[in-house]
């Protein structure tokens, strides 16, 4: 699946695995949805899973501030363009990707969605817009005021196990983001971690990183059936 779109962002990296048996992961990258972050931040991230024996897709999409339909869409249409060729599929993002995942995961997850992890996502719009995270990234990846349907915290639950991953000293996207959205959705999962600030988290060689693969591992395990 290179490309699922005819414009130039829309385009995903494949990161083939051994067969391990482990679940997809749909990988979405961060940078407050500004065009001028992309994909390539995310590789050294995308390698180490694959070498964990993950395979991964790590989706680009369209960055167009004041039209955030563009870039939810993208997400969309590429989880279309998976659909039927992976056993199971673990929606992952960092910061705005975290975001678009989370958002993703509530309103169109793949039918083999097995669960989410969002890693320092921006998970109340409206409280990122008042604290005017990212020097105004909501304002401007929307447009305008933040709205109900594209704020994860005011959306229905999640299909599958969601957990957040979230540093307690990150100062791009605070831990307050994380907390709030658990508080709307009880049924998700919260993980401080201590001493751990943004980027740590998609950071193979940090010491956030085994706590990342074991949130990877917790949201990829299918719930066992009732009997």
């Amino acid at each position: 699946m290179p490309r699922y779109g005819p414009h130039p962002d829309q385009v995903a990296d494949r990161w083939l695995a051994p067969e391990t048996g482990r679940p997809l992961v749909f990988l979405i990258h961060g940078g407050f949805w500004r065009p001028r972050y992309d994909r390539t931040h995310t590789r050294l991230m995308a390698a180490a899973l694959r070498e964990r024996g993950w395979p991964v897709v790590s989706a680009e999409y369209r960055r167009e501030p004041g039209n955030p339909d563009v870039s939810t869409s993208d997400i969309r249409q590429a989880l279309d363009a998976l659909r039927g060729e992976e056993p199971g599929i673990v929606l992952a993002g960092h910061s705005a990707g975290g975001h678009l995942a989370l958002l993703a995961a509530s309103t169109c997850p793949p039918p083999d969605l097995l669960g989410t992890v969002a890693l320092a996502p921006v998970a109340d719009l409206v409280a990122a817009a008042e604290a005017n995270l990212g020097n105004g990234a909501v304002a401007e990846f929307l447009g305008g005021a933040p709205r109900a349907d594209l704020d994860p915290v005011r959306l229905p639950d999640p299909v599958g196990a969601t957990i957040l991953v979230h540093g307690t000293e990150d100062t791009s996207v605070p831990p307050a983001q994380s907390r709030s959205y658990v508080d709307a959705h009880p049924a998700a999962d919260l993980a401080l971690l201590p001493d751990m600030a943004h980027f740590e988290l998609i950071d193979p060689d940090s010491a956030a990183w085994p706590d990342v693969l074991a949130a990877l591992t917790r949201a990829g395990t299918p719930a066992p059936r009732p009997d």
